[in-house]
């Protein structure tokens, strides 16, 4: 018999996510974007070091921006350059989307929420939640289903 060759697995394309937001938000539509970013940015983003939480989108002159967003430099960091980790950084995205973006927010009451980073044909996208808040008791609601269905799959695991 031939030796079955091992299937490597594809390396996770996923970043960072933003978990908070989920627990926090109702999340209506998602967008995809590109994110603008610096040479020593995406070496970064490839060993991890980025930080999402309590981080959020705005709009500004029609244009969309990620604030907040932590881009920790590696050390091999280029001499000639000043990394800036907590700088404004660029959203990319056709102007359809702006357009729609802009109508939901400001007619609405949206807000715009970072979820997850990722790579995508070897570059750095970010998914954009349109959100509305959550008050506390559906955060409360949302984590009894959670604790429920998990509980329901550990009784349905040892009936078996």
């Amino acid at each position: 018999m031939a030796k079955q060759k091992k299937t490597k697995k594809a390396p996770s394309s996923t970043i960072a996510r933003n978990k908070k937001a989920r627990h926090d938000y109702h999340i209506e539509d998602t967008f995809e974007a590109g994110i603008a970013l610096q040479g020593w940015e995406v070496k970064s983003l490839r060993e991890g070091r980025v930080q999402m939480s309590d981080t959020y989108v705005m709009i500004k002159n029609s244009e969309v921006w990620w604030l907040g967003g932590l881009i920790t430099p590696l050390l091999s960091a280029s001499t000639h350059i000043t990394p800036e980790p907590n700088r404004s950084r660029k959203l990319l995205l056709n102007r359809q989307e702006i357009d729609k973006l802009i109508g939901a927010v400001e007619r609405k009451g949206f807000t715009l929420v970072p979820l997850a980073m990722y790579w995508k044909k070897g570059k750095a996208k970010m998914e954009i939640g349109l959100a509305k808040g959550k008050k506390e008791h559906d955060k409360r609601a949302t984590d009894k289903d959670r604790d429920w269905s998990r509980e329901k799959e550990r009784i349905m695991k040892h009936s078996h």
